[in-house]
């Protein structure tokens, strides 16, 4: 067996979003640039929102989304602070050295704040660019930190994230593409050796294209 998965979606959603730019500490708003919400509405709204219109409800889960990013916009800008001297800027060419220098960290979003369940955030922070995973409370972080750096790196490498004007809109099938191969309907894989070479020379035929 090439790989095993662990069933079920256990990452709720992922998202590319802006974040401060490195030499800025200040904690502004966060721009959603990309979303995808795996498994059941329910994940991500209310019981008594469901009643809502097919609009409302994308426009609710739209702001929940946009809460998520925010609070990863403030942790990152914390860190950033706290860290005192800015990381130098890495530009085309450079991603795995953006990648390496990248911030990181865990939050935990209790119930109703905002989604209708206790979540797990892991974030990672590229230069701007904030790459984060909504997972179950209990989640295998690990597996799940290994999965977000992997997903970056495509991003990044790949689709070219870090050169000036790029637009990540613009680039959302690609971004699907790579969601479908690493993280199959949320669902977390563990990847042997094989395998993990096996798929990143499936990505690059891909992205190649």
């Amino acid at each position: 067996m090439m790989y095993l998965s662990l069933g079920g979606a256990m990452v709720h959603c992922f998202l590319i979003h802006t974040l401060c730019p490195i030499g800025v500490l200040s904690a502004g708003g966060s721009r959603v640039l990309f979303s995808h919400v795996f498994g059941p509405e329910d994940t991500v709204v209310f019981a008594p929102d469901r009643d809502l219109g097919p609009e409302e409800r994308r426009l609710l889960q739209k702001e929940k989304l946009a809460v998520v990013a925010r609070q990863v916009q403030s942790a990152c800008a914390l860190l950033r602070e706290a860290a005192g001297q800015p990381a130098m800027e890495a530009g085309l060419g450079e991603e795995l050295v953006a990648l390496q220098e990248a911030e990181s960290g865990v939050l935990r979003l209790a119930t109703g704040d905002p989604f209708p369940r206790e979540r797990s955030v892991l974030w990672l922070a590229v230069q701007a660019l904030g790459f984060t995973l909504v997972c179950e409370p209990h989640e295998n972080l690990l597996l799940a930190e290994g999965t977000l750096r992997s997903l970056a790196r495509h991003c990044l490498e790949n689709l070219r994230m870090l050169g000036p004007g790029s637009e990540v809109l613009l680039k959302s099938d690609r971004i699907e593409a790579l969601l479908h191969r690493l993280l199959p309907h949320g669902q977390l894989l563990f990847l042997n050796h094989r395998f993990t070479h096996s798929l990143e020379k499936e990505l690059a035929a891909y992205m190649a294209k």
